[in-house]
């Protein structure tokens, strides 16, 4: 630790701390995590060598890359690449400042996921845990998948290896998430998992909001049905087999039409969602084949990542924004309790500060805000020269 300085703490949880911190050596700016050992006899944690040796394994642009990993103490330290936010943020604070996204920048970062996700299945590597959350955005603008956690070697199913135990657990993936394989509870299963998410995580991107936002596996699954529609054993063979299968009897349920669904995505963007989502794992669209799908050759053409910087900051913004609107609210509450508000005027706040509130109670629903609102949590947008 002594070759670092810690610059700010940016997260903290169960697992431990993220720190922002800058190498001594060489001056760059990086991210420390540190991950605390309840039992130090114990050893490494599982989950943490995964991750550890998932990202020294793949070399890609699209995949964080872990700098180096020593001990602290009872703690580990992992220095990772510093990334300045997330998708989930960045959608979270776009929704709330009305800003949605183009389907220039949409391209964009589909096509940076997609190239993640092909680095890590070519290594032969299941993520497991593919997620808005877990797709960081650089300050230069670049998406990269992180948080290898899950992740795990796939072992592709020979006829000598299909009797053998299944090893694999499928309590993985966010629920959201969660291809509908695990939700039946496949034991073996392969990087196609992480396909399915993409598909959820594309349809997001034009919405602000999940696909199919379950509220436990039950719920979930049967978000899953009412789009899908009812599988059976002729449009899913392997079905049958699951564990499972047939344990709750659903009723039998029509596909709904994805443009219903999504009456506003492109038709070419639909096209493509609609050849991840589908329910047997073998005819799911790789991730290098999605690349090649006509979807990211056509007008608009996905932009260079640096034209992306702006969106990334999208988090950063908002918090200034918060705290602009909040020194314009101590503003008239001074002059309410000094007497003087019926002189008060919206040009007696500076330009900066004054924004055009832009969250509908809808919206806000969809994030979980359900409480009214107010100062101190409403979105804002500035008068900003990019939305012209």
């Amino acid at each position: 630790m002594d070759s670092y300085e810690i610059l700010s703490k940016v997260g903290e949880g169960s697992f431990g701390e993220v720190f922002r911190a800058k190498s001594l050596e060489s001056g760059t700016i990086v991210a420390l995590k540190r991950i605390r050992l309840r039992r130090v006899e114990d050893g490494i944690p599982k989950t943490l060598l995964r991750e550890i040796k998932a990202l020294e394994h793949i070399d890609s642009s699209y995949v964080v890359k872990i700098h180096q990993f020593f001990p602290d103490g009872s703690s580990i330290i992992i220095v990772c690449e510093y990334m300045q936010s997330d998708l989930s943020h960045v959608m979270r604070s776009a929704a709330l400042l009305c800003r949605p996204l183009r389907h220039a920048e949409i391209k964009s970062i589909m096509q940076m996921i997609l190239k993640g996700i092909a680095a890590v299945h070519d290594a032969q590597i299941m993520h497991r845990d593919v997620k808005p959350a877990n797709l960081l955005f650089s300050t230069a603008g670049v998406l990269k998948l992180g948080d290898f956690g899950l992740a795990r070697v796939h072992q592709t199913t020979t006829l000598e290896t299909q009797h053998l135990p299944a090893d694999y657990s499928h309590e993985v993936a966010t629920r959201w998430y969660r291809a509908p394989e695990l939700l039946f509870g496949a034991r073996r299963y392969g990087n196609e998992v992480d396909l399915w998410a993409v598909g959820c995580i594309f349809a997001e991107l034009f919405t602000f909001s999940p696909l199919l936002p379950g509220e436990n596996d039950i719920d979930q699954l049967y978000r899953v049905l009412r789009v899908l529609g009812t599988p059976d054993v002729h449009s899913w063979p392997e079905l049958s087999e699951l564990p499972d299968y047939n344990k709750i009897v659903f009723p039998t349920l029509p596909p709904v039409p994805l443009h219903e669904i999504l009456p506003d995505v492109p038709a070419d963007a639909l096209a493509l969602i609609q050849k991840f989502l589908v329910y047997r794992p073998q005819q799911r669209i790789t991730a290098a084949q999605a690349l090649l799908d006509p979807y990211f050759t056509t007008e608009p053409l996905p932009l260079h990542p640096s034209h992306l910087r702006q969106l990334a900051a999208l988090p950063l913004v908002l918090r200034e924004r918060r705290g602009h609107l909040s020194s314009a609210a101590a503003a008239i509450s001074s002059a309410a309790a000094a007497g003087s508000l019926g002189n008060f005027h919206s040009s007696d706040v500076p330009r900066s500060n004054r924004h055009a509130l832009c969250v509908s109670d809808s919206r806000r629903s969809q994030f979980g805000l359900s409480t009214p609102l107010s100062v101190a949590d409403v979105g804002v947008m500035p008068f900003s020269p990019w939305d012209a």
